[in-house]
């Protein structure tokens, strides 16, 4: 017997959920997804989400409002009589009355080891900081920022040189085989859920614009996070003179390396740059308006000499 489920989710990360429950046989009743938001290059076309866009291929009703928190939002949320709601990084906040608007509740699929890296950029934040570890977990929601009790969960490595996106391809899948195993075992009155721990808690702010301008003064290693956790969304960048102008240069990957010179310093021909500690060597960059590229294919059109200070 098939769950009645309303499925919550706005981008790519989402859309492998939403396609396994319904592959499962589960019953989506209704998807509710951020609007359609301006793009192109003048943003003057209205594009509609990643889930949106898929809902639509899978013949299911799309929903999106602006808001969950007027009363005749909340009440044809509740009149879809769904059994529970699945939540995959909607973009919105879920009051109390959507909470309790489906007869077994709200479960969110959320990118981390909870209670690490609770909140909105938990994949970035984990690379960031140098995490080896981290997974997807099924959560049964409650009022607060990714508080409540776990149902299930699955650890993923996160490799030495592995970027923001590898790792979100990686847990986008993970993500749609544990949610879709959660609800086999809500099905059968079996899914068992055990409380967050308070302690080892931490944030997972939403990334700024201004954090992610590279700071050649810091260890290599944190440089090396910093790049790869960023990559290729917003993207780490840094200033490059070509001429007499500088031009902002996004870095994509980049490797440790040996070296030891003035933070932002090139050591060699390869891109190698010296940090407060140790070296980290570019290995893929993109300029402004171009497209990604190999560091030493990026050399050749752009000069930069050995003894070169990067700020």
């Amino acid at each position: 017997m098939a769950l009645r489920l309303i499925f919550m989710g706005t981008p790519d990360f989402s859309v492998g959920t939403l396609q396994a429950l319904a592959e499962a046989g589960h019953e989506i009743v209704a998807v509710y997804s951020q609007p359609p938001r301006p793009a192109g290059r003048r943003g003057l076309e209205l594009t509609k989400s990643p889930v949106h866009q898929a809902a639509e291929t899978l013949g299911i009703e799309v929903r999106t409002p602006k808001s969950l928190k007027a009363e005749d939002e909340q009440a044809a949320f509740a009149a879809l009589g769904a059994d529970a709601a699945i939540v995959v990084a909607y973009g919105l906040l879920l009051p109390k009355p959507i909470l309790d608007g489906t007869r077994l509740g709200c479960f969110n699929g959320h990118a981390s080891l909870l209670p690490r890296w609770r909140g909105a950029a938990p994949i970035q934040r984990a690379i960031m900081a140098g995490d080896t570890e981290t997974g997807m977990m099924v959560m049964k929601m409650d009022e607060g920022l990714d508080t409540g009790p776990v149902a299930m969960t699955s650890r993923v490595v996160i490799t030495a040189d592995m970027t923001g996106g590898e790792l979100h391809d990686v847990l986008k899948e993970t993500g749609a085989s544990l949610m879709v195993e959660a609800m086999d075992a809500l099905e059968k009155g079996a899914l068992t859920l055990t409380p967050q721990p308070d302690a080892g808690a931490t944030y997972a702010k939403k990334i700024l614009k201004d954090e992610t301008r590279v700071d050649w003064n810091s260890p290599a290693r944190a440089v090396h996070d910093h790049i790869r956790g960023l990559s290729p969304f917003p993207g780490a960048w840094c200033e490059m003179t070509f001429g007499s102008k500088p031009e902002r240069v996004k870095l994509l990957r980049a490797e440790r390396a040996d070296g030891k010179g003035v933070p932002g310093e090139v050591l060699d021909d390869a891109l190698t740059i010296a940090c407060d500690e140790g070296a980290v060597r570019l290995t893929e960059v993109q300029r402004a308006g171009g497209k990604p590229m190999q560091a030493l294919d990026f050399l050749r059109g752009a000069k930069l000499g050995k003894g070169t200070v990067l700020p």
